[in-house]
């Protein structure tokens, strides 16, 4: 009777070591933040791509768009360390947008020349928009390559039962706008147009308030450097001072009768 009890706690705490274990891996995969943004509006999201691996490097991503709900826009931000190439292809059917029509949409992102070591995470700002109305989500696929070769392909659409894939793509929620983007269709752009330029504006002062921060850093730097060599000129004068004040103290007391 003891021996199946201990047997079974046995098992049950390998499982729950097993649990605790996997949790973690399962979270880590490339997610937008934030995942919730309104229908027919832009919005600025932020690709989070972890490194899963203990021996290799992420030096690759690429991203493929919802070719069902093309956007007309999609502007990246610069990532210090790589590089970024917009792919776009011709529409099957044109975007009203601004009065106008758009028939060509990005399709995919690539980031490539950078390198995420094991441990570390990389985000990848993108401004995008109109978001569609049609849909309550935007799914995007990713590849994420390794320097060993090895891809991560995060290309799973979300269950019906809510149960997470083992390879989710990310997913961007769509809910529905407060006041309402229809005058991009009709015509009347002015709104959009005007959100539009937000997003961007908001992408651009990110990155300034990254370069005042690394400004301010090395600013610091310099001046705790400054300091130092001030200081230590200092130190040097005094010893320097006081050797000769020996040395004249010396010289009188040999000369004195």
């Amino acid at each position: 009777m003891k021996r199946t009890r201990m047997a079974a706690c046995s098992a049950i705490g390998a499982a729950a070591v097993v649990l605790t274990v996997a949790a973690p891996a399962a979270q880590a995969h490339v997610s937008i933040d934030p995942s919730e943004a309104e229908q027919g509006g832009y919005a600025v999201l932020t690709l989070r791509v972890p490194n899963e691996s203990d021996t290799a490097s992420t030096t690759r991503l690429e991203v493929h768009l919802d070719p069902e709900h093309p956007l007309a826009s999609v502007r990246p931000q610069p990532v210090p360390g790589w590089d970024v190439e917009v792919q776009t292809a011709e529409l099957d059917e044109p975007i009203e947008l601004h009065g106008g029509q758009v028939t060509e949409a990005p399709t995919t992102i690539v980031w490539s020349g950078g390198e995420i070591e094991p441990g570390m995470f990389q985000q990848f700002p993108i401004s995008v928009g109109p978001l569609p109305e049609d849909t309550d989500q935007l799914v995007l696929r990713a590849l994420q390559e390794y320097d060993d070769g090895e891809v991560a392909r995060w290309i799973e659409e979300p269950t019906e039962d809510g149960v997470e894939p083992e390879n989710p793509a990310p997913v961007l929620t769509l809910t529905p706008g407060e006041g309402g983007h229809h005058g991009a269709e009709s015509g009347d752009g002015a709104d959009a147009a005007a959100a539009d330029a937000a997003a961007h504006d908001a992408a651009e002062q990110a990155t300034a308030d990254s370069s005042d921060e690394a400004g301010t850093d090395t600013t610091a730097r310099v001046l705790a450097g400054v300091g130092i060599a001030v200081g230590v000129a200092g130190v040097a004068f005094g010893v320097l001072a006081g050797r000769r004040r020996s040395a004249g103290d010396g010289a009188e007391r040999t000369t004195a009768p």
